[in-house]
């Protein structure tokens, strides 16, 4: 099941107690203090692995708790650390702070790790405060609380380029004729629920991610339909490619307003290079050509069917991503 979002809490470890106690050695009546300090409290890592593409396995596990240090010991003797806690998820995930709503961090490089939440310095040994004035502290340090923090977990998928348009635009099929990978295809809204990703070969040598993303409709941008669901997966493509299907009865509106719920979720969306491309054109679209009039945009025609127009598609693609 693919799962891009979760909402997890963290506690790092707590560190030790320092210790209370006194060097005994024979013939050595009164020994000074030799509490050692507590260990460390274990932190919250997280690091990427290039294997995982979902965050399900992370979603119902609510409570994540790295361990404790323990209490020092005699003779100055430092308290075992706690083991650090690391939590795998997929490249693209963005770790937020609920509380404020600000990134911590944005994991995108493989193999990549970064400490979401520290764990408590451990406290110091009753060594440390012998004085001229206080030769036998019987006293030490309580170890640092680990920190707690509750988090939340997005998952953008990493694509050069996504394919926007409403459901039934031909999204999924372009995918499939363009690249190995097989999304559900059918003749009905929201077939596609999850993205899916393919590789798009060129030459010999050269290739580029595509995405097919959940389609979009009116109020996406509010959260309709699938809403931020689909959003926030186009957020990190390279190039947007604007799919409307050619019987489509008024094609400027739908462009207007697949411009419009882009730009009310996220105004950087509208800065990205973007192509629009005319689908299903083996269909009878001669037959209301008319619609197409007052289009003012460019774009490109193409069949996923007939495979028309799919070269000059990739080669201009190609050419974007090279600029």
């Amino acid at each position: 099941m693919f799962i891009d979002y979760a909402k997890i809490e963290l506690q790092a470890g707590n560190g030790g107690k320092g210790a209370v106690a006194f060097h005994r050695e024979k013939y050595i009546d009164k020994g000074g203090p030799s509490g050692g300090d507590g260990g460390r409290g274990g932190n919250i890592v997280f690091s990427t692995n290039p294997n995982l593409h979902t965050l399900q396995d992370i979603r119902y596990r609510r409570l994540y708790k790295a361990k404790s240090g323990q209490a020092g010991g005699s003779n100055k003797k430092t308290g075992k650390s706690g083991e650090d806690l690391i939590i795998e998820v997929p490249c693209g995930t963005v770790i937020k702070d609920f509380e404020n709503n600000t990134i911590i961090k944005d994991l995108i490089k493989e193999n990549h790790s970064h400490i979401v939440c520290e764990g408590g310095i451990g406290g110091k040994g009753n060594y440390h405060f012998k004085s001229s004035t206080q030769q036998t502290p019987r006293f030490s340090q309580e170890g640092e609380k680990g920190k707690r923090l509750i988090v939340e977990l997005e998952l953008k998928v990493l694509a050069d380029v996504g394919l926007v348009g409403l459901p039934n635009a031909g999204k999924s099929t372009l995918l499939s004729v363009m690249t190995t990978a097989k999304p559900k295809i059918a003749d009905y809204p929201f077939t596609t629920l999850q993205p899916h990703l393919g590789i798009v070969k060129y030459g010999d040598y050269q290739s580029f991610v595509m995405a097919d993303i959940p389609g979009l409709i009116e109020g996406a941008s509010e959260g309709k339909g699938l809403g931020h669901q689909f959003l926030r997966h186009i957020e990190r493509n390279k190039i947007l490619l604007f799919l409307i299907d050619c019987n489509e009865g008024n094609p400027q509106k739908t462009y207007d307003q697949l411009i419009d719920e882009l730009g009310n979720f996220n105004k950087n969306l509208l800065d990205k290079k973007r192509l629009i491309i005319r689908t299903k054109i083996d269909t009878n679209c001669n037959e209301i050509e008319e619609n197409w009039g007052n289009f003012a945009e460019e774009y490109i025609d193409i069949s996923s069917i007939s495979k028309d127009g799919l070269n000059i598609l990739k080669d201009k693609l190609v050419s974007f991503l090279s600029a």
